[in-house]
């Protein structure tokens, strides 16, 4: 009796605390009850989950079509790396886990060089991997490139880059010094005032014309400058917010024992301001990792655009192909977004054990 009784407390606190609450509760259950059992019933029930070609998809009453992403899985996380090279990209990912998965759990010891090994060591071991040029590695050049490789080294390449850039915007525009305020209000503002899209061509359109003669990058390269820079101004503008929480009072008891400007903001303010902003944090980086979809627009294949060039296959030309080839790449999002979101909740909670009452 006292679980139906706490239940019903619950139901009322969440669910049903005032009257229009409970009718959007109730508007929910329905579109839920309505969308739900069809989800189900095409994704699974009714799906087809093996066949050889498109013939098994065909037919009345067919849900999801499995068998296309199964045939072209490897298309979907390699791209065109060749096939006999794709044990390099393997051996990169691996290294990154390896690298990242202590970094994450907070009770391991060695963060500090840990954290030398991902920003600095590794990212010189998976370029030598998969761009090769090296003895005994061919050269692969990123025109081959796609689907899960490049969105996690568009987003990757832009969560590392942006943040320590962004943190960097933000003192600048906190500055006391009117250039460096006046520049770093600049960069941002202009950044911010422009979309991705149009970053993504001003840097594989625009970027070779202010290179000296001679100089040249490909195309992978300057997305990747642009979305760190645009990145970055958004970053900037979130660590600005958890400086501003940060009391007068820390700055001046850092300069009355004596430290420098660095040695406050280092060991005293950002800490401090890092922490209040986690949530904002790793919601510019759930927006990055999702915006890196853009890249098809300048003839880059990520995920979601190697999906769509495989639905051109006249092999798996049905009509749920596209359905299910986009079902899957929302999936794939899915997952790395929840999980950097649920982490973030773990580390909130975690920084903040020592200030709850």
């Amino acid at each position: 009796m006292a679980s139906v009784t706490t239940a019903a407390k619950w139901l009322r606190r969440n669910l049903f605390p005032n009257w229009w609450n409970g009718a959007l509760t109730i508007a929910a259950l329905y579109i839920l009850w309505i969308s739900v059992p069809a989800l189900v019933d095409w994704a699974f029930i009714h799906a087809v989950w093996s066949g050889e070609g498109r013939e098994a998809c065909i037919g009345p009453d067919k849900g999801a079509c499995w068998p296309f992403v199964t045939a072209n899985i490897d298309q979907f996380i390699y791209g065109r790396y060749p096939v006999e090279e794709r044990w390099r990209v393997d051996v990169a990912f691996l290294l990154g886990v390896v690298g990242l998965v202590p970094m994450l759990i907070p009770s391991l010891p060695q963060k500090r060089w840990n954290a030398v090994y991902l920003l600095v060591a590794y990212p010189l071991i998976a370029f030598v991997l998969l761009v090769g040029d090296r003895p005994g590695l061919v050269r692969v050049d990123t025109d081959l490139w796609g689907g899960l490789l490049v969105t996690l080294v568009v987003a990757v390449t832009g969560i590392v880059a942006s943040f320590p850039l962004g943190i960097l915007l933000a003192l600048g525009r906190r500055s006391e010094m009117p250039v460096i305020r006046a520049l770093s209000v600049t960069f941002i503002e202009f950044w911010r005032g422009v979309p991705l899209v149009t970053v993504l061509f001003m840097a594989t359109v625009m970027l070779p014309l202010f290179l000296p003669e001679g100089v040249s990058f490909d195309n992978l390269l300057r997305c990747l400058i642009g979305v760190a820079i645009f990145s970055s101004a958004y970053m900037a503008e979130v660590v600005r917010g958890g400086l501003q929480a940060i009391p007068r009072g820390q700055y001046e008891a850092a300069r009355a024992v004596g430290m420098s400007y660095w040695q406050t903001m280092g060991l005293i303010v950002l800490p401090q301001a890092l922490r209040h902003v986690i949530p904002g944090i790793v919601n510019t980086f759930i927006g990055l990792f999702k915006d890196t979809t853009l890249v098809l627009i300048v003839g880059i294949f990520d995920l979601l655009g190697q999906v769509r060039a495989q639905l051109s296959d006249p092999n798996w030309a049905v009509p749920q192909g596209a359905a299910t080839g986009y079902v899957f790449a929302a999936a794939v999002f899915w997952i790395f977004c929840f999980g950097m979101s649920r982490y973030s909740v773990f580390m909130e909670r975690r920084l903040n054990t020592g200030s709850r009452k």
